[in-house]
């Protein structure tokens, strides 16, 4: 159980500017040290009756890590996911599930390359596990690029996002994120879409600070006549540093 207060806000408040500026510093930093981090990741997909129960589940295992590409106006974020012999079950009754990729980095919302497609407002300030966190609510701006796309048949249809950040104030790095949509997407099947994405502070060797990672990023799809729900867990943060050494043979030993 996590305990939330509400405080008076703070005196910044006002300027939603302050708070974005140190979040959009701290995730181009966070990128920075993603791509050196390997992880354990756990999915659970699950299928939905029309009362929200669970009609159906399979559970995956993965070896996971983020691959960052692309310079100044270009950035491709691709998640690779390792390992799925340690998957726990498979769909033998062939039921259709949700796949949902690259949620947990949904922070990139305050990068500067997607930055300037939302709109910011500040709001209070909660205590949120005897955390004090700037609250930030951010809408997408229409015809600009967005992080996020649903795919259908063989079309991806961009994703005008919503929704509130819970940032370290001090720090900027953003702690929590939930997520709906700005705009009704029925026409194309998708009823509606919520997220809510944890961030915990790993420190890794060799780090002069911690940064917040994914922890847990769930998922919630419901179209006109299907429901899923996806959790995605994530642990076992380790640093993978690849080393290499060229030798050149001397000429005068081999005569």
């Amino acid at each position: 159980m996590t305990l939330v207060l509400r405080c008076a806000p703070p005196a910044w408040a006002a300027d939603a500017d302050t708070i974005v500026d140190r979040a959009s510093r701290q995730v181009t930093a966070f990128l920075d040290q993603m791509s050196d981090v390997k992880c354990s990741e756990h999915v659970t997909q699950l299928k939905l009756d029309k009362n929200g129960h669970t009609a159906y589940l399979e559970n995956s295992s993965f070896d996971y890590l983020v691959l960052l590409q692309g310079s100044g106006d270009e950035l491709l974020l691709n998640e690779s996911r390792l390992g799925d012999a340690h998957n726990e079950q498979r769909n033998k009754k062939n039921v259709p599930l949700l796949i949902t990729n690259g949620f947990s980095m949904l922070m990139l919302i305050f990068h500067p390359y997607y930055r300037n497609s939302f709109e910011f407002a500040a709001l209070p300030d909660e205590i949120v596990a005897g955390q004090r966190t700037a609250q930030v609510r951010f809408t997408h701006i229409p015809g600009t690029r967005t992080p996020a796309a649903l795919a259908v048949r063989g079309r991806e249809f961009p994703l005008e996002l919503t929704g509130t950040a819970w940032i370290e104030p001090e720090t900027g790095q953003v702690a929590k994120l939930k997520i709906g949509l700005a705009k009704d997407m029925s026409d194309v099947g998708l009823k509606s879409l919520t997220a809510e994405i944890d961030y915990d502070p790993i420190q890794l060797p060799g780090w002069t600070q911690a940064y917040r990672f994914p922890s847990v990023a769930t998922v919630e799809v419901e179209t006109l006549r299907q429901r899923w729900r996806n959790v995605h867990r994530f642990s076992n943060y380790k640093r993978f540093l690849v080393d290499t050494s060229v030798s050149v043979a001397d000429p005068e030993k081999k005569r």
